[in-house]
């Protein structure tokens, strides 16, 4: 079924992780600044709080290049967005270089989102065995531990037997897993017409319009919320 129109779930649903996502960096924010502590390197909660949004995120992420690509792909806008989003994974290794000494991030959600969005290329045409090949990555990658991957030059594709220094980490393995079954998810429910029109409708309401407008503007949100958190906890911290 093809669907011109924007599904407004997919949007909506991107909306509440970028929400999940601001109260994560803001928690670490007060930690940052001395207002508060948690513990974002051991306390269990704290880090399946991060796995969660990280695997919401990704999983729409594979929805959105199935749906992106349902007829064709379009090599214009796919290299527009490819550029947009390497340029803000750039952008955000310099600007931790200088504020993270030594835990620059170099291979973070954005600089993942830029190699999946190469390497489904390689498999936006196939249907279930994204589910089978996303099982894999995950399996494979959350359970095979080699010393050799803990070296900067191979830390990015997985398998490290410790996190590296670094303040955000989405390595391939077992991340792009996620991404597949996003890219089976989206061709399966393509194929449910009930759920499309759904999809396209929700919300009936508009209680939830911010969610869809933040979901449109995820990447801007991700590049400017952290400043702005920043800025305002260090005038915080000049008034205490």
């Amino acid at each position: 079924m093809n669907t011109p129109q924007r599904l407004v779930l997919v949007d909506a649903l991107r909306g509440i992780a970028i929400a999940l996502m601001v109260i994560y960096h803001f928690c670490y924010d007060l930690t940052y600044f001395k207002l508060a502590y948690f513990d974002f390197y051991q306390d269990e909660f704290w880090l399946q709080f991060r796995n969660f949004i990280v695997s919401s995120f990704l999983f729409i992420v594979g929805v959105s290049f199935t749906l992106a690509t349902q007829k064709d792909l379009n090599w214009k806008s796919f290299n527009k967005r490819l550029m947009l989003i390497f340029s803000a994974a750039l952008i955000i290794s310099v600007v931790t270089y200088f504020i993270f000494p030594g835990r620059t991030i170099f291979f973070g959600i954005l600089h993942f989102i830029a190699f999946a969005t190469v390497a489904a290329l390689c498999f936006y045409k196939l249907y279930w065995s994204n589910l089978i090949i996303g099982l894999a990555f995950i399996i494979t990658g959350l359970n095979i531990k080699l010393a050799m991957f803990d070296n900067t030059w191979f830390s990015w594709i997985g398998f490290v037997t410790h996190k590296p220094a670094t303040e955000d980490f989405v390595p391939v393995f077992p991340w792009f897993g996620v991404v597949l079954m996003g890219m089976f998810a989206g061709k399966f429910f393509l194929t449910k017409q009930n759920f499309i029109r759904f999809a396209i409708s929700f919300p009936k309401a508009g209680q939830f319009n911010w969610l869809t407008l933040a979901g449109r503007n995820s990447l801007l949100i991700y590049l400017i919320h952290q400043p702005i958190l920043m800025g305002i906890l260090y005038l915080a911290t000049l008034a205490i």
